[in-house]
């Protein structure tokens, strides 16, 4: 079957194109909107912005994504809009006027992504919903300009949100299909969690693609195709978001965005780590199951998995099972998951009375950036002593892992007027860091006691300001 989708109210048939050929390159070489650009090919700089539109409850709901880590398989029975499709009989439309007006472009080259998430911004919003200078700022942290400057940029987007929004006439994508098949590639796309299973027993050697946040890098940077895939996202049992028992359960294919809401009021900190993951593009398509299985040791998700002691329920031919993330998690990029199993969801069991969850990154800018390290701890303090404590660092070993000689030497430790002794002593002998282009060993060593002195003062002393969290 073909992949079908609406590009700009038009809809196209893409018989012809491989099925992991990325949209940037279909959009520019087969429909021959240039208005989308290419500049990192990796999912950073946000100059291949577009537009993704998805029914929710009888509404279009666009968001951001970046097109040049974006298969073409991941939009079959979408609709999709680029800087092109924008302006109508009446010229252009108003977000391409504001950054106009305000002076927001200079070079160009990033004004058509920008546009598109200031498009993004303000559609399906009411007419009276107020957008806050951070709501601003966090849709624009995935759009780098290196010539204009920000301030007119964010001038245009304050004159856009002030103004009601534009009314998007209805529209009704094609149906998506369940096998793509093109130019010698077959993608599969299961619809349930059984048909899931069976495909992945059947073909255990296909490519598991999620959000191929990180695996759309492979078609975007070496230019090579995945000839058999699996794709999780139309599986509906993968989806769910909720409380099951004292456990908040998140479906593998849970995007960032989707679990955003139901995470932060849960576990603010987690929710505001999750704001810092990538950018909106990448929390659109991203997702919890596919962090995990990629077991990256700077995951941002992992290591406050381990401090929360969370499970991972997999599904295989002999049906689900759980695993506890820290028994899951066996080495470099390498996971406990067999040839013939999935990853159904994530459970995260709730805080018990008394205890509090942080979460540190630290990485060189604060927005749109891989960690350089991560720390998230699980405390509870009575009586003026440690009762309780879980420790996890990403960025320190090969794997996301949990401290247990910090945690052992803290454990019962009073917790007053200054932290207990021997904190570098007990991280050294549960990591022993490497140096690499983000930071040397010794910065990483350091700068992990350093935030375990920062979860001293933010539970001592409250009202300390605790906010920066860039090198």
């Amino acid at each position: 079957m073909a992949i079908a989708f609406l590009l700009n109210g038009e809809r196209i048939e893409a018989a012809d194109a491989a099925p992991s050929m990325t949209v940037l390159d279909f959009l520019r070489t087969r429909q021959r909107l240039t208005g989308t650009k290419e500049g990192c090919a990796e999912g950073d700089c946000g100059a291949c912005t577009i537009a993704i539109g998805q029914g929710e409850g009888g509404a279009q709901r666009w968001q951001v994504a970046n097109s040049c880590i974006l298969l073409l398989s991941q939009i079959d029975g979408a609709e999709v809009k680029t800087v092109e499709g924008l302006g109508g009989s009446a010229g252009l439309h108003p977000a391409q006027t504001v950054l106009a007006e305000s002076d927001g472009t200079q070079c160009g080259f990033c004004t058509p992504g920008i546009v598109m998430s200031l498009y993004a911004l303000t559609q399906g919003r009411a007419d009276d919903a107020l957008v806050s200078d951070s709501d601003i700022h966090e849709a624009l942290a995935g759009n780098l300009c290196r010539c204009t400057g920000y301030r007119p940029i964010v001038d245009a987007a304050r004159a856009l949100c002030a103004a009601p929004p534009v009314v998007e006439p209805e529209s009704l994508p094609p149906i998506a299909g369940t096998r793509i098949a093109a130019q010698g590639e077959l993608h599969l796309v299961p619809q349930t969690l059984a048909e899931l299973v069976a495909l992945r027993s059947a073909y255990p050697d296909a490519v598991l693609i999620a959000g191929a946040t990180d695996l759309g890098l492979i078609p975007a940077k070496k230019r090579r195709g995945f000839r058999l895939a699996i794709s999780t996202r139309r599986v509906a049992e993968l989806k769910r978001i909720g409380w099951e028992g004292d456990h908040l359960v998140l479906g593998a294919a849970v995007t960032y965005a989707e679990g955003l809401e139901t995470v932060e009021a849960a576990f603010p900190a987690f929710g505001a780590l999750i704001r810092r993951i990538g950018s909106r593009q990448i929390r659109t398509m991203g997702t919890f199951g596919g962090n995990l299985g990629t077991a990256s040791p700077v995951g941002d998700t992992l290591p406050v998995l381990l401090a929360l002691d969370a499970e991972v329920e997999l599904a295989g031919p002999a049906g689900a099972r759980p695993m506890k993330i820290a028994d899951f998690l066996i080495g470099y990029r390498q996971t406990a998951l067999a040839p013939d199993q999935v990853i159904a969801a994530i459970r995260l069991p709730c805080l018990a009375e008394g205890e509090q969850l942080f979460a540190w990154k630290l990485s060189r800018r604060f927005d749109q950036d891989i960690s350089t390290l991560l720390g998230a701890f699980r405390l509870r303090v009575d009586g003026g002593r440690v009762t309780d404590l879980a420790a996890a660092f990403g960025g320190m070993a090969e794997r996301a892992k949990r401290a247990p000689a910090l945690e052992a030497l803290l454990t019962g430790a009073p917790w007053a007027d200054a932290p207990p002794e021997g904190i570098e002593a007990a991280l050294a002998a549960d990591f022993a860091p490497l140096s690499d282009h983000r930071a040397s060993a010794a910065y990483r060593a350091s700068a992990a006691a350093n935030l375990v002195r920062r979860l001293h003062l933010a539970t001592t002393r409250p009202g300390v300001p605790l906010e920066l969290e860039a090198l």
